[in-house]
Parts: structure tokens; sequence; C-alpha cells
């Protein structure tokens, strides 16, 4: 089977990855030696798929579905795969070996084409925020992830990098840094964080309702991790005349619920907006650019 990346994958990399050309220059044959080292029978490729990764689909010598995933070094799949490991499926996709292969990862089958995004918003948020709790567990000892303020400070950089070059962002940028450096000033709790959590990343499973996959795993607060769902459908939030008001209003909801502190998930919910926003300006995205800084400057 040949193993064309999704266009979706091949855009991403392009934008952000200084070895994406050569990953996916290899990435046939490393996807086909994977298939060969585990006797897999391959199904498919998964599409549009995701933006930092190759998802295929396939069956174990005994029939079982399972997921074979294939990513660049920048994605950080020895992260991903020392999450998997410790969460042990509680919340989370299961790690279906132990054999470690350097970009390569062998998951449980969950539906690929359902995700708590198809619920109606209330619910999502509901099911989404319930999973989420799940994955907030303290880190192992001696653990080797990113920590909240290790991240953020490379983004940090990123991000007064473009707004010294940019004075239409330059004002939220300020209010972003600040947030940051009040927030990682006195950080409430160290847990084990999805790192890129969202609707989209939590999928119906057999074992479990719904299951998240895809982390992106960083030590630090829940609300940097929950700030993410915040801007969830920031597509309707923004075409909504109540957008603002709706935004306020979920930001405390999931506080709430969440039992986070509400300013906290604020702080934390500006500097990703702001972060991405620049970030997506930066590689030549600027519908997506202006969505995200139009959604923070209500925060």
């Amino acid at each position: 089977m040949a193993f064309e990346p999704p266009q979706r994958l091949v855009r991403a990399l392009g934008e952000t990855a200084p070895d994406g050309d050569d990953w996916l220059e290899k990435l046939p044959e490393a996807a086909h030696q994977a298939v060969a080292l585990r006797e897999l029978t391959v199904e498919r490729v998964q599409m549009p798929g995701g933006r930092s990764s190759l998802v295929v689909l396939v069956r174990q010598p005994d029939g079982t579905p399972a997921v074979l995933k294939l990513a660049p070094p920048r994605a950080r799949p020895q992260s991903e795969r020392a999450a998997l490991a410790h969460w042990g499926g509680t919340g989370a996709v299961q790690l279906l070996e132990p054999l470690v292969t350097e970009g390569v990862l062998l998951l449980e089958r969950l539906r690929p084409d359902l995700s708590v995004r198809s619920l109606p918003e209330a619910k999502a948020l509901l099911e989404a925020a319930g999973t989420l709790r799940r994955l907030w567990v303290e880190p192992p000892a001696g653990h080797r992830f990113e920590t909240v303020a290790e991240r953020t400070g490379r983004q940090a950089e990123a991000m007064r990098a473009t707004a010294s070059a940019d004075a239409e962002v330059a004002t939220l940028v300020d209010a972003a840094l600040a947030a940051r450096e009040e927030l990682l000033a006195a950080p409430p709790e160290r847990r084990l964080l999805h790192g890129t959590f969202r609707q989209s990343k939590v999928l119906a499973g057999e074992r479990m309702p719904w299951l998240a996959v895809g982390p992106d795993p960083v030590v630090g607060e829940c609300a940097f991790d929950l700030a993410r769902l915040v801007r969830d459908r920031v597509e309707d939030l923004i075409a909504s005349p109540s957008g603002a008001a709706t935004t306020r209003r979920r930001v405390k909801r999931l506080a709430e619920s969440l039992e986070v502190d509400q300013e906290r998930l604020r702080g934390w919910t500006l500097f990703r907006a702001v972060e991405s926003g620049v970030r997506a300006r930066r590689v030549g995205r600027p519908q997506d650019a202006e969505l995200l800084l139009e959604f923070a400057g209500w925060l």
C-alpha cells in the first residue's frame, strides 16, 4: 500500500517543521517497516487526518482493530507515549504494545469519525470537561515532560518577536505576556496535562463512551489545559451577536464545573488565544488569526 500523507499534514509541517520535508520523504518506508514488524493488515490511511502525524487504520494479527500512528520528532511522540502509558487507558486512548519504535505508536481503535464536537454545544462541553478531569493526575516520579513555564516561555519569545514587527498585535501580546508572568508566579498545582485538548480530540470508544487522543503532554496547572477548551468552535462564537457574552459565561461555567479559579482560566485562555492567533498570522493563515485575536479581545 502507498502511504500517501494527507495534504493537511503536509501543509502543517510546511508551516512549522524544519524537519518536515526529511520526515515526509522517509515516511512511506517507515510506515512499511512499522507494519511489517508488527505483522499488521492495513485498512486505510485516515483522512483528512491530523496536523502532526500520519494515522493508519490497521488490524493486528488476531484481527483486533488498531491504529498505527507515525509522528515526526517535533510532535514529541516519545512524550505522548509516556503520558499514555501513565494514564493507562483512563480517560485516554490505550497503548497496545510495549515495543518502543521511535516515532511510532500502536493504539486502540476508537471512532475517528465520531468526536465530542459532533454533539450539541452544551453536551459537547460537558462530555469534554468530564474526560479532561480524568486526565489530571500526578505526573510520574522523575518525569521528563515539558512544563507549562518552559513551553510558554518558548512561545512568549516568538510572540515578542512578532509583536516587535507587527504593531497591530502589540497590545494584545503585551496583555497576554503580562497575564503569563502573573500566572506563573504562583501556580496552584502540578498535574500531568493533555496539552492540546479540544472537542475534536475526544473520540467515541468501546470500553468508555469518550476517550482523549493526540496529547502533547505538559506538566502544570489545570487551568492551562482547560483554556484551550474555552475557545472551541471559535468561528461560531465570532459569528454570534452574543459571542463575547457567551465566551465569558463559558469561562465561568467551565471554571465552576472543574473547580478551577475563574481568573486563572481567563488569563490562560487569553495567553493561549493570542499565542495561537499570532502564530497563525506569522505562518500565513490570516483568517484563523483574525478569529483568534478577536476572541482574545473579548477576554
